[in-house]
């Protein structure tokens, strides 16, 4: 498998070395600036924090995917490739890895949680859109998991909101603390009220950490009627 690339990224706004590293990891089919164009909305509350997008492979097809589901191996190589990058970007900005958080969409949301819980460290934040572990379990790194916010649609077939309430029980169920948020009428999508609650929960947890007593005070479904976008 072809190694995950650097992509599109937007600088810290303080104009000095980043102090955190938000990795962006787009959907099947797309490619990174799809991901930096939703940093724009997160910059400003969070501008210490440089924004990477990474681009996965593509496949014979021509398509970017960050790992073939017809192959039985392919999301461990997935995985592998994205912790090699992760690795590999941390350490060329000096950040360690307490600094770093995961943003990811669909396939991307798979790795980015996947990975993101799995990390030692651990990471900051891992937040996931439209994404679940396809079958895989996820599993908590020793040094436990970062706060992780799930983001879905209702009328998403791709990723089926059962499927996405099996992964917050999933890793409740080993300690970590999880918040979600289901948007009425959504399919397989970002829409903007989900990014502004990324943005919202990245800055809390990236930049303003909270204490563990502030987070069991929000693990619970959020499910938003009054800003729903219909796709």
């Amino acid at each position: 498998m072809t190694d995950i690339v650097e992509g599109p990224a937007l600088a810290a706004l303080s104009c000095g070395k980043p102090a955190f590293l938000v990795v962006m990891l787009h959907g099947e089919g797309a490619d990174g600036q799809t991901m930096v164009d939703h940093a724009l909305n997160w910059a400003p509350t969070m501008p210490k924090a440089e924004f990477l997008s990474a681009e996965a492979p593509a496949g014979a097809d021509g398509v970017k995917r960050w790992f073939d589901a017809a192959d039985p191996e392919g999301l461990a190589k997935g995985l592998a490739a994205l912790e090699r990058f992760l690795e590999a970007a941390l350490a060329k900005r000096r950040l360690p890895a307490s600094h770093l958080a995961l943003v990811g969409f669909s396939q991307g949301a798979t790795l980015s949680l996947l990975a993101g819980v799995a990390r030692p460290g651990p990471a900051a934040a891992v937040v996931a859109f439209a994404g679940g572990p396809y079958g895989a379990a996820p599993s908590i790194g020793p040094d436990g998991a970062p706060p992780v916010l799930l983001i879905h649609g209702d009328a998403d077939a791709i990723s089926p909101l059962a499927a996405v309430r099996e992964t917050k029980t999933a890793l409740t169920g080993q300690g970590a603390k999880v918040l979600s948020m289901t948007r009425k009428g959504l399919e397989h999508a970002m829409d903007d009220d989900g990014v502004i609650a990324a943005g919202d929960f990245l800055t809390e947890h990236v930049v303003h950490k909270k204490s563990a007593a502030h987070e069991d005070d929000h693990d619970h479904d959020h499910d938003d009627h009054d800003h729903d976008h219909a796709h």
